[in-house]
């Protein structure tokens, strides 16, 4: 395998001609680059390369084969890119071509992690909207919601389906409900009413949790997410006691 020195001038030479022409391409297919720098040259990087090694610009997240009629390389901008991944999900294998909409979509949400990550200010109730519509989320994001709701931008039920001697010993301070796993139909009745709120569960791990989301989401609660890792993985403030 051939060894590329990025320091070295042909490689500098080849990345700055690379840049030109995925330029290029957003001018040619109207599209524009990921927000995300990181992503955007790391790209770039690999595309250089591969034209140094292959003498074409190979897309980089693939590995370059030894082509045959039913297989080929892919070559940047490639095929599937443009006819099925950007039209459908609005962006590229590699990421490095979005269209406008998604780009403005990874933006925010990317602002949103690094206001969750650095503590830099409180979310927005969009923000906060926005994650609650998701499937999973991680332990900052449910610190950062239920400070969010403290400050009364939100509204949402967070419900422990773990059992009542788990519970006891260790919750999330901010729970509103225990809804065991294993006496679950019968836990749930207070919250039948509150179909409309949106509902955070989580369990030990986050198993137990995901498959009550499931039961909910079919007994009809607009909204239900799941604390990824359950509250083995919460950094925030957790309780214990009987009250």
């Amino acid at each position: 395998m051939k060894k590329i020195d990025i320091n070295s001038e042909e490689f500098q030479l080849e990345l700055e001609l690379t840049k030109q022409f995925t330029s290029k391409v957003l001018e040619e297919y109207n599209l524009v680059f990921n927000p995300n720098d990181e992503v955007t040259e790391s790209i770039q990087m690999g595309l250089a390369r591969n034209k140094i090694i292959y003498g074409k610009r190979y897309c980089p997240c693939f590995m370059v084969i030894e082509e045959s009629e039913t297989e080929k390389n892919r070559l940047c901008p490639c095929e599937p890119a443009l006819k099925n991944e950007i039209p459908n999900s609005g962006y590229c294998h590699c990421g490095i071509y979005c269209t406008a909409q998604k780009a403005n979509e990874l933006s925010s949400y990317n602002d949103t992690r690094d206001a969750i990550s650095t503590h830099s200010r409180g979310l927005t109730k969009e923000e906060c909207q926005d994650l609650l519509k998701q499937s999973e989320i991680n332990s900052l994001e449910l610190e950062a919601l239920i400070k969010a709701r403290e400050l009364g931008f939100i509204k949402f039920n967070l419900v422990d389906t773990r059992e009542w001697m788990e519970w006891v010993g260790a919750r999330i301070k901010g729970v509103d409900y225990l809804v065991p796993t294993t006496s679950f139909y019968s836990s749930i009745e207070p919250l039948n009413t509150q179909k409309e709120i949106p509902v955070i569960v989580y369990c030990h791990s986050g198993s137990r949790s995901a498959y009550c989301q499931r039961i909910m989401l079919n007994m009809g609660f607009k909204q239900v997410t799941n604390l990824d890792y359950g509250i083995s993985s919460f950094t925030g403030e957790i309780i214990s006691g009987k009250e």
